[in-house]
């Protein structure tokens, strides 16, 4: 029984080191106002030009 428990135990170590690298990857706002864009460079809403 306990080569199960381990074989869990590290599925679960596993699966909340990739959550936790993936969260870390992308950042996002919830949202821009109105005539603006998310800006990933400068990590803040930018006005939005059209051409």
């Amino acid at each position: 029984m306990s080569a199960k428990i381990t074989v869990a135990a590290i599925v679960v170590f596993l699966s909340a080191t990739a959550a936790i690298a993936c969260s870390k990857q992308h950042q996002q706002t919830q949202s821009c106002g109105v005539g603006t864009v998310w800006d990933a460079k400068t990590q803040s809403c930018t006005k939005q030009i059209s051409s």
